[in-house]
């Protein structure tokens, strides 16, 4: 069962848009190591804006996926690849269907 999740907001810098796809499909192997993150996806939105949406079981879940690897990289290549800084938002599921 999950209960929190992540709604993270990108948008790319002009011309950046296929070198941040490529960095976030190429993080699918960091979160798979994350046995807290229960799902994880990445939508495409066009125009240059992406999504994450990613949930969780709890916030002790949550957090270790805010304080791990794919964040973490992130955040190092904001500069780099991101028009501006993520926006992160902190959301409650208030219902799932997994399988």
């Amino acid at each position: 069962m999950v209960t929190t999740g992540l709604l993270v907001r990108l948008e790319a810098k002009a011309g950046k848009n296929e070198e941040l796809s490529r960095f976030l499909r190429a993080a699918l192997p960091l979160v798979d190591k994350e046995p807290e993150t229960i799902a994880w996806f990445v939508v495409d939105l066009g125009a240059d804006a992406f999504v994450i949406f990613d949930v969780f079981p709890d916030e002790e879940g949550r957090r270790a996926h805010l304080d791990g690897p794919v964040a973490a990289a992130l955040m190092e290549k904001a500069e780099e690849l991101l028009a501006k800084p993520p926006l992160i938002e902190h959301v409650e599921v208030l219902a799932e269907k997994t399988r």
